[in-house]
């Protein structure tokens, strides 16, 4: 299957057909039996049929990656002798050449990001949404983000822009949801005085975000389309979102405020507890986005801890480091092992739904 995969990619870089086109005929060809000469199709559709289920598909080669830098550095200049609006038509023009025409993964990645940073300051400089009360300002702000990013991907159909354009719609309800509960409240700054509520909020739609690259990801078991990487690119804004949204609504009593390292320490079970169910989400639907999301949250639990001791500046830096260090290690050797036991301990009706261990 591997071979055949390559021979369809490289037919999409090469425009023959459309990435979508190559998910669906995949599993057609492969049900049919057609393989690449010398690999039995018996091979492909057994043990070959499922390998890495998270191989990231917009990275395929150092073709990709040379066009990327050159974009990026392209831009970077553009960015610093041109207007701000002399950017989206550059944006485009590469788009059409590069993503609609050529197929090229990694270069629409690097687009797709130039227009999310584009976007945020075009809305920075016509909107003010940095205040402490949420008002009209922060709605505007994140509504232009849905309508551009989800404009791209309907010409474009990048799965990174539509990860992006449900993500920031998810943030326009969240701004929506606030505004609310702050006018039934009657106090402009309620969230000041009430941050269990602005968590709790935070953490339902970090669910709801979690739910849409479910969806794309039960769609798609195999990972054998496009629905696999928007699902990507979901979980992996998914996986922090319910983390600091939980370890806030845990620990609003201090604040709030994850990364106050004073106050780590007092809440480092908290964020151990957090980041262990994360981790075990991550295994079940395997998707390593859950377990690497946690770990910057706890290395900073595990500094302040060693900060708080008797320890020296480069002894509990290092000692993090090395502690941090050894459970990506250990989680990420034994992944496939530790994930067969979940699926074991799992009832078949949800097991069979998710990808096979």
């Amino acid at each position: 299957m591997t071979e055949l995969r390559a021979i369809l990619d490289e037919a999409a870089r090469e425009g023959l057909i459309s990435p979508e086109a190559g998910g669906r005929l995949l599993p057609f060809l492969i049900a049919r039996g057609v393989a690449v000469a010398g690999v039995p199709p018996t091979m492909a559709a057994e043990g070959q049929a499922w390998s890495d289920t998270e191989t990231p598909r917009f990275v395929r080669g150092f073709h990709d990656v040379l066009i990327t830098i050159g974009v990026v550095v392209a831009l970077a200049g553009l960015w610093g002798l041109a207007p701000l609006y002399a950017v989206p038509p550059a944006i485009l023009v590469l788009s059409e050449i590069l993503v609609r025409r050529q197929r090229l993964a990694l270069p629409a990645v690097s687009l797709t990001v130039a227009l999310l940073c584009w976007t945020f300051l075009l809305m920075s400089r016509v909107f003010t949404p940095w205040t402490s009360e949420i008002g009209a300002d922060l709605t505007q702000f994140v509504a232009g983000f849905p309508i551009l990013l989800g404009v791209y991907y309907a010409r474009y159909r990048v799965p990174l822009s539509l990860a992006l354009a449900i993500m920031s719609t998810l943030a326009l309800v969240l701004t929506l949801l606030l505004r609310l509960v702050q006018w039934l409240s009657g106090n402009p700054a309620f969230f000041v005085d009430h941050l269990a509520v602005l968590a709790l909020i935070a953490l339902i739609c970090a669910l709801g975000l979690f739910a849409m690259a479910l969806y794309f990801d039960l769609g798609d078991r195999l990972r054998r389309t496009t629905r696999s990487d928007i699902a990507f690119w979901l979980h992996l804004g998914a996986a922090p979102a319910l983390l600091y949204s939980t370890v806030s609504l845990l620990s609003f009593g201090e604040g709030g405020r994850i990364f106050d390292l004073a106050n780590m320490s007092a809440r480092t079970p908290v964020v151990v507890a957090t980041v262990a169910a994360l981790m075990l989400i991550g295994l079940i639907i395997d998707r390593r986005a859950f377990v690497t999301s946690g770990l910057l949250s706890l290395g900073a639990a595990i500094f302040s801890v060693f900060r708080h001791g008797s320890a020296t500046v480069d002894t509990y830096v290092f000692t993090t480091l090395i502690v941090v260090g050894a459970i990506v290690l250990v989680i990420g050797t034994g992944w496939m092992p530790l994930r067969r036991l979940v699926l074991r301990a799992l009832p078949p009706a949800i097991a069979n739904r998710l990808p096979p261990g």
